[in-house]
């Protein structure tokens, strides 16, 4: 099982909007280094709406041999079609993935039995370990708990990443899942109480700027060092809310590149962070210690 802290990381892109394939390397290796636990490849951070198909796959493929073997790399492999899910996650552990992250399909609504048939679809067609990913703020597509329950009884469907915030959700799913099968928060305001309940990480876009912190903070949540735990994810709040002031990634991809990790590239329709919100993030990366 993948626990602790998994950040979902980001793309880094020159000015022109072109893949940066040097900075990737440097942002994996520093991820490492500072004890990152998984890495998430071309999740929503990562701008999968914006890379082409082969592109898609060229990313993973380089972090998966940037990383080589030192932690596990979870590639975001999700699509709106099941022949396309399946695709993408085939090629993906032909490419040497750990495990894959498959999004709830987007925009064409499918029924509770559309998606308990799309999951199991592409668990039987690929033998990966799968991580359901639900985030219906972005989707609007939700998964409900009793739909992930029936998925949970398949082998090779190992987890899921509950971005909704709902830390009831979250600890009924806990309770009713088997204890084989991991809950991941996706929400790094909520992300301490989801592991103090009994969840086993978090898929985290702070910890692209805040490695170091977010692996000690799961560390401890994991620990059951409960006190430790919420003071450190208090120094931290400041950037878990206003890493979000506009569409993920756009504060955080800024942040990085406030930090002299990547350049500012980022791809239409998507735009650099607005000039009223950037004293409000550079602020709060002074306040978490990152700068």
């Amino acid at each position: 099982m993948i626990r602790g802290s998994i950040v979902a990381l980001v793309t880094p892109m020159t000015d022109n909007g072109e893949i940066d394939w040097a900075a990737l390397d440097k942002v994996v290796d520093l991820h490492i280094e500072k004890g990152t636990d998984s890495i998430v490849a071309v999740g929503t951070t990562g701008e999968s709406p914006t890379l082409d198909y082969d592109e898609h796959l060229e990313v993973i493929k380089a972090i998966i041999k940037r990383v080589n073997g030192r932690i596990p790399v979870i590639a975001g492999t999700g699509a709106n079609s099941t022949r396309e899910a399946i695709d993408l996650t085939e090629r993906a552990a032909k490419a040497g993935a750990d495990a894959c992250l498959l999004v709830t399909p987007y925009y064409n609504k499918p029924t509770q039995e559309g998606l308990y048939q799309h999951f199991k679809a592409i668990a039987e067609a690929v033998s990966i370990p799968q991580i359901l990913y639900n985030v219906p703020g972005r989707t609007c597509c939700d998964i409900l708990p009793e739909t992930v329950c029936r998925l949970a009884q398949i082998d090779n469907i190992v987890g899921i990443k509950e971005a909704t915030g709902d830390l009831e959700r979250a600890a009924e799913l806990i309770a009713k899942v088997p204890t084989d099968f991991a809950i991941y928060s996706g929400d790094d305001a909520t992300a301490i109480e989801l592991i103090l309940k009994g969840g086993q990480g978090n898929i985290s876009v702070t910890a692209n700027v805040a490695p170091a912190e977010m692996a000690e903070l799961c560390r401890l949540g994991l620990a059951g060092e409960t006190e430790a735990a919420r003071a450190l994810q208090q120094k931290l709040m400041p950037l878990h809310t206003n890493l979000f002031v506009e569409a993920n990634p756009i504060p955080v991809k800024w942040a990085m590149a406030e930090m002299n990790l990547i350049g500012q590239g980022i791809r239409l329709p998507l735009t650099v962070l607005s000039e009223q919100y950037q004293t409000l993030v550079r602020d709060s990366l002074h306040e978490a210690g990152i700068i």
